[in-house]
């Protein structure tokens, strides 16, 4: 019993080998009809087919031996060898010279490499690959763009030059680009100033001295006598924080004043532009305005306009899936109205102070960088005294000032994309939806200044949505 299968299963195995060897030789092996030009034979680049003929001939010729190369085997069979991508024609004629037939010979690129390696390094991508003359066409749809750069640039080790590219990327393509600019500047300045003023009178001896704010010396009694100090330059002009005592003997007076300030600042800068561009276009978004500089110039004065708050521009490209490559130059800036430039003829216009980054970034969709960030921390001490005076311990405090000032900024921008898609606009809220004009009795009588009621259809659509938390442009 064993022994019966075991033979089956070998007469099986021939039959199959014998069937593979002659369906092997049938595909190389090619009839030559005789009469007029044949159909078209295709052989790949570095490729051979065998061709047999009907009847035996006497010559053979082809019409461009650097396309195709022939050699014969026999009377009957003919070796042809792809060299380089083209046409060409074989012809054989018989032993009387009469013409046996003509045969079209086309020479194409080796695809069957070219797919099998295309599949190896771009798995799962419906890219499809076929020959148009000596050239590859690509076409399909791939997931993204370097992909497609990847199966245009392995094409081009096949057939330099002469690839076309008819595939199209697939997934969204378009991106948000979410950008936050938040920055945080604290200053702190104090100061404490001492100024002495002394003056005596007498019938033939007179003198007068004072230092800080009484250097130039003019009224040294005006604290005691109840009239507005006059008194020199004082680095406060309001006086905030300013003691003074003022005492006369007979032609001598004497004035004390003191001065301590300490002020601080914080300022909180928020900006976040949102921006949607298709991959590989770019967008631009500016809010703020711009400033008019003049420009002197030989005979004339012309008027330049330079942009100033929130600007963003950003190139994004879909490189694969959800992977996003961002091109991104972002800056915020501002009139710095404590630097003045006086230009000839009188005109004056102010600096600017900007925060500017630009920076090629890749990312996931809804990933966040923080692409730009800066810690600046300013520091003065000055101090001023007089000579000798203001180094006695304890009473030279009466001759000296000081002037402590510190300044912190820190500034963050962090970029988030998103790919989106579009919606319905009635699915889109505006700040403006949920305002409404108020009517005459709720502006003069009640005193509102917008409408409560009577929401439009487009916010009772949405509202009506099950939406959890915060949504649409809320302001605080």
């Amino acid at each position: 019993m064993k022994l019966s299968s075991i033979y089956k299963a070998g007469l099986l195995g021939l039959a199959v080998s014998t069937s593979s060897m002659t369906s092997v030789h049938a595909q190389d092996t090619l009839k030559v009809m005789h009469g007029s030009t044949s159909n078209n034979i295709n052989v790949a680049v570095n490729r051979a087919i065998v061709l047999e003929a009907e009847s035996p001939f006497a010559e053979l010729s082809v019409a461009n031996p650097a396309i195709a190369d022939i050699a014969t085997l026999s009377d009957r069979t003919i070796y042809v060898l792809g060299k380089a991508p083209g046409r060409t024609t074989l012809t054989l004629l018989g032993p009387n010279g009469k013409l046996i037939t003509n045969v079209d010979v086309r020479v194409s690129p080796d695809i069957a490499e070219f797919k099998e390696r295309l599949g190896e390094i771009l798995p799962g991508e419906d890219i499809e690959v076929r020959t148009a003359n000596d050239g590859i066409v690509l076409s399909g749809r791939v997931t993204g763009t370097r992909k497609l750069s990847l199966a245009l640039e392995l094409g081009e080790r096949y057939a330099p030059g002469r690839v076309t590219n008819l595939m199209t990327v697939g997934g969204t393509q378009q991106v948000m680009l979410k950008v936050r600019f938040a920055e945080m500047q604290r200053s702190v300045t104090k100061s404490l100033t001492t100024s002495l003023g002394l003056s005596a009178s007498g019938a033939s001896v007179t003198g007068e001295g004072g230092n800080n704010t009484f250097a130039n010396g003019t009224d040294y009694t005006a604290f005691v006598d109840g009239n507005p100090a006059t008194v020199g330059v004082s680095p406060t002009t309001n006086r905030i924080g300013a003691y003074g005592i003022g005492f006369s003997a007979g032609g001598i007076q004497m004035a004390l004043l003191m001065e301590a300030l300490e002020t601080k600042g914080l300022v909180r800068t928020l900006a976040e532009p949102n921006l949607v561009a298709i991959s590989g276009q770019e967008a631009n978004f500016l809010a703020g305005g711009e400033y008019p500089i003049p420009v002197v110039q030989e005979n004339s004065v012309t008027i330049e306009y330079k942009p100033f708050g929130v600007d963003l521009t950003f190139v994004p490209t879909v490189v694969d899936n959800n992977l996003i490559n961002l091109q991104i130059d972002a800056s915020v800036s501002s009139i710095d109205t404590t630097v003045t430039v006086t230009q000839p003829g009188g005109i004056s216009t102010n600096a600017f102070k900007t925060r500017r980054t630009a920076t090629v970034v890749e990312m996931k969709d809804g990933q966040s960088f923080a692409i730009a960030g800066l810690l600046q921390d300013d520091f003065t001490d000055t101090a001023g005294q007089v000579p000798w005076l203001g180094d006695i311990p304890i009473l030279g405090a009466l001759f000296r000032s000081a002037d402590f000032k510190r300044r912190q900024s820190e500034l963050v921008i962090i970029v988030t994309p998103h790919l989106v898609t579009p919606v319905k606009g009635d699915s889109l809220t505006l700040p403006t939806d949920r305002i409404r004009i108020p009517s005459e009795a709720e502006l003069f009588l009640l005193g509102k200044e917008a409408g409560t009621s009577g929401q439009n259809d487009t916010v009772r659509e949405i509202t009506s949505q099950d939406f959890k938390g915060s949504y649409g442009y809320v302001m605080e």
